[in-house]
């Protein structure tokens, strides 16, 4: 078995990291609506909420692809 390269640790660590920001954002996300929805908050406030988890996971998208697209996916 070889050992991996500094490319490909790289590679691994910035997948993790993607990981790690997916679990985070829905955790936070479902926190947020808890709370809003228990101490009453507006509806617009707890839409930035969304709006802030839905730019988390469209940059774990993009960063997702890049990586696919650096290890030769089609």
């Amino acid at each position: 078995m070889r050992r991996p390269d500094d490319d490909e640790r790289a590679q691994g660590a910035q997948a993790r990291m993607v990981a790690t920001v997916m679990a985070g954002t829905m955790l936070f996300w479902m926190g947020a609506q808890w709370l809003g929805g228990e101490m009453g908050w507006e509806a617009r406030f707890v839409f930035l909420f969304d709006l802030m988890a839905l730019a988390a996971f469209g940059w774990a998208l993009f960063v997702t692809w890049r990586l696919w697209r650096n290890r030769g996916g089609n």
